[in-house]
């Protein structure tokens, strides 16, 4: 679901982007009250599973088009709405910058679209409530379900708001509409049972890394140690992003899936000093383009892209974390309620 910007007004972009910083703004200050460094690791290591697992498109029967995770949903129901936002920033900005995966005109939007609702609707309004009396795997899967199902629907309609209100291209808002969220609603069912397996995983594991459940599953005792878990997670990134990535789907994913079938193409272009500045920035950050090395169609650069980038994300999210003190240390909460 990451938008082009040929998809937007710059007027639209620019109030996105404001939408979205106001909403890291606040995350950014939420975090800062938690005693909880030892997120750091967890944001670092799930802000590299999600850009590996974002590379594996999966293909949608019978429909010719492919969808891939998300990932707001899973990383809030591991380190809460506020660090689940601001780690999907990560992934979304790397993305941006290093592969020219989605506009930057457009990140904003992206933004908004495909970590607001996850993180926020997703972990506030399904995960939390589902989870206050405790974890059980049944609760776990119809919790991963509705909520990827639900946030998915919600940033499939906003893709079609934001185009409708940009008014720069020919897309007649109810086709769109018509077409985006049936085949979204597909790809939320495919991420539910991804995310689900994931959030069951780390419950039989190590519980306590799950947020916002009730006392009974913080008293289970997990199977693996706190280490453990995370680089079975880190060795499961760098194998999707490195070796399964090879196997992706090759079919356009739902929203180019969507412009074709009502444009006829989902190669639109969009004129204006904003999209040329935008473009001529991706051009220059872009390293990796597409996630293969620049004029080349070698598999090695699809490899290269799924584990490079994945470091990337790693050192962009606990990099943050330390150069904007994310997380007050045990010691500093002791002392300052002393």
């Amino acid at each position: 679901m990451h938008m082009a910007d040929a998809l937007v007004a710059p007027a639209v972009a620019g109030t996105m982007y404001v939408l979205s910083t106001a909403a890291a703004g606040v995350s950014v200050n939420e975090v800062r009250k938690e005693s909880a460094p030892e997120k750091i690791p967890v944001m670092g290591v799930m802000g590299a599973f999600v850009f590996a697992t974002q590379m594996l498109n999966f293909t949608i029967p019978g429909t010719g088009s492919s969808g891939h995770l998300c990932g707001g949903m899973m990383l809030s129901a591991l380190l809460g709405p506020f660090a689940g936002f601001l780690t999907m920033i990560g992934v979304l900005l790397v993305q941006c910058l290093l592969f020219a995966d989605g506009g930057l005109l457009a990140l904003g939007c992206n933004v908004w679209n495909m970590a607001f609702y996850g993180c926020f609707i997703g972990a506030l309004l399904i995960w939390r409530p589902m989870m206050k009396k405790g974890a059980t795997k049944a609760k776990i899967i119809a919790a991963s379900i509705i909520g990827c199902v639900l946030t998915l629907q919600l940033g499939a309609f906003s893709v079609c708001i934001e185009t409708l209100l940009s008014g720069v291209t020919e897309l007649p808002f109810s086709v769109f509409l018509g077409t985006m969220q049936p085949i979204h609603l597909a790809i939320g069912l495919v991420e539910g049972l991804i995310t689900a397996a994931v959030l069951v995983f780390v419950h039989e594991a190590r519980p306590e890394l799950l947020w916002g459940v009730g006392e009974k599953t913080e008293a289970k005792e997990g199977k693996l140690s706190f280490k453990t878990t995370i680089i079975v997670l880190a060795v499961c990134a760098a194998i999707a992003g490195g070796a399964i990535s090879l196997v992706a789907s090759a079919f356009p994913d739902g929203l180019e899936w969507s412009m074709e079938k009502v444009a006829g193409t989902a190669e639109l272009e969009a004129e204006g000093g904003a999209y040329d500045t935008a473009a001529g920035i991706q051009d220059a950050t872009s390293l990796l383009p597409d996630y293969a090395f620049k004029n080349s169609e070698s598999a090695v650069g699809t490899s290269f892209s799924g584990i490079v980038g994945s470091l990337v994300v790693v050192g962009v999210t606990v990099g943050a974390c330390y150069a904007f003190r994310f997380f007050k240390k045990k010691e500093e909460t002791t002392e300052a309620s002393a």
